[in-house]
């Protein structure tokens, strides 16, 4: 009897719909049952869930109004992450509509078993550059391992030569059981600059990060690995880097949190 090998086709496994506000969204799913939904609004990730099914990310179920950005998943901050500038929170990146580019470069041929991906495309319009004078090209890579591994890829290209700065994030809300139950392993030692005291600069202290009122930190020259340990759930996150220098820490305890 002849045998034949299944054959992974990464096309097959991404899928165009529509979401509450009827704007498309794309659907990534692996063989063994993971998967993620990325939104063309504001490129944000907004589901992530392993072969079980599991939820992975947070979204808020009040806020789903686009054109603003959703409350929760893997939130695209560009050109500039927090307040600390002249554009508004975060940047525009979040609160634009992002195009698909149905022409992407390939994966690298051992990148590409079992995996699903997506290209999305962000170019400035006419209104943005009034206020943010500089052409780009932002490219976001969202891909989907066949073991349920999430990764995330940006590409900023300076269009016409001339120089810009910039700051990039994705800022992710993590599902988690109970916070108290929660720690971060792996910045142990580091400098922090600490947003709920006018971003002072403090070194940490703790073996690992707890969590027992609000936090708001920026760690600088973190490694590109950390891990983030859900004692309840017996579920760990890790979290790998590239290019990025800095990790930031948030937490909005039960005040702001109940208003999200």
């Amino acid at each position: 009897m002849g045998h034949c090998a299944a054959v992974w086709d990464p096309r097959a496994a991404t899928q165009v719909t529509k979401d509450l506000n009827g704007i498309d969204q794309v659907v990534l799913r692996t063989p063994h049952g993971a998967s993620a939904r990325v939104s063309l609004n504001g490129g944000q990730i907004t589901s992530w869930r392993n072969a079980r099914g599991e939820e992975l990310l947070f979204t808020s179920s009040k806020a789903i109004k686009s054109p603003k950005a959703l409350r929760g998943g893997i939130c695209i901050c560009f050109p500039q992450f927090g307040n600390g500038g002249s554009l508004e929170n975060h940047g525009f990146a979040r609160n634009k509509l992002w195009t698909i580019d149905n022409h992407p470069p390939s994966l690298h041929a051992f990148d590409a078993h079992g995996k699903s991906f997506i290209d999305l495309l962000l170019r400035p319009s006419e209104e943005d550059l009034k206020f943010w004078p500089h052409s780009f090209e932002l490219r976001l890579r969202v891909s989907l391992a066949s073991d349920g591994n999430l990764t995330v890829i940006s590409r900023i290209r300076n269009i016409n030569g001339k120089a810009f700065s910039f700051s990039f994030a994705c800022h992710t809300y993590l599902s988690i059981s109970d916070i108290s139950e929660v720690r971060i392993e792996g910045l142990e030692t580091l400098d922090y600059l600490d947003n709920l005291c006018h971003r002072e600069r403090f070194t940490e202290q703790g073996d690992a990060i707890t969590f027992e009122c609000e936090l708001d930190r920026v760690y600088v020259g973190t490694p590109n690995s950390i891990a983030v340990l859900d004692h309840e759930r017996k579920q760990t996150y890790l979290v790998k880097k590239d290019g990025l220098p800095d990790i930031a820490v948030w937490n909005p305890w039960e005040k702001k949190s109940k208003a999200m």
